[in-house]
């Protein structure tokens, strides 16, 4: 279900259960984190995609009534992604919901296609986020437009997330896993401490 494809330098990693709109068991969260962790060693680049029209509806119902929701399973993915010392990129093929939203704010940059749209309802569902997401969110949005998401529940489309800064891109189906290995080009040919120092002075 999480499938990890190298392209010289470029790793891409795939969420693949379209069937259940890519939502997430533990065993997958666990996959994507040892997935990252390993890149982080050999790869200059990290791509996260999906398969089919969604990019992740979150939790799996089942595993949620589990306790998913609040296993630390989630913060150790989304700081394996913060931590990467080279440059990651989401690239959202599709609707980004709930906790899975963690994994692309964590990212260096996001880009999606034009059905793409963007919702964390855990005000309805009685959760509260990730620990990590409400700041990472606010730092890309605004405090107001992060309040907008998590506290008023509204579901986002590229268009208004691209004006918003949530996403960098907006992109054709078709050219997406192009277009994230053509921003991280000029990554995979640099020197990886070259890499690390503007990651750092970025930070």
């Amino acid at each position: 279900m999480i499938e990890v494809g190298k392209d010289d330098a470029i790793w891409v990693i795939k969420i693949n259960r379209p069937e259940k709109a890519n939502s997430l068991t533990r065993r997958m969260l666990k996959d994507l984190a040892v997935a990252v962790e390993s890149a982080a060693g050999e790869a200059r680049a990290l791509v996260l995609t999906g398969e089919g029209k969604v990019f992740s509806a979150g939790a799996d119902i089942e595993a949620a009534k589990e306790g998913l929701a609040t296993d630390p399973i989630w913060e150790r993915l989304s700081r394996a992604i913060a931590e990467f010392p080279g440059l990651s990129i989401a690239a959202l093929n599709g609707t980004l919901a709930g906790g899975a939203m963690g994994m692309a704010l964590a990212c260096d940059l996001r880009i999606c296609v034009p059905t793409a749209k963007f919702f964390y309802p855990v005000m309805k569902l009685g959760f509260l986020p990730q620990p990590s997401d409400p700041a990472r969110l606010a730092a890309i949005v605004g405090p107001s437009r992060a309040k907008v998401i998590l506290m008023g529940g509204q579901k986002i489309g590229a268009e208004e997330a691209l004006n918003w800064g949530l996403v960098d891109r907006i992109v054709d189906n078709a050219a997406l896993l192009d277009e994230a290995k053509a921003l991280a080009a000029d990554v995979v040919s640099a020197a990886p401490e070259h890499t690390a120092a503007i990651q750092d002075m970025l930070r």
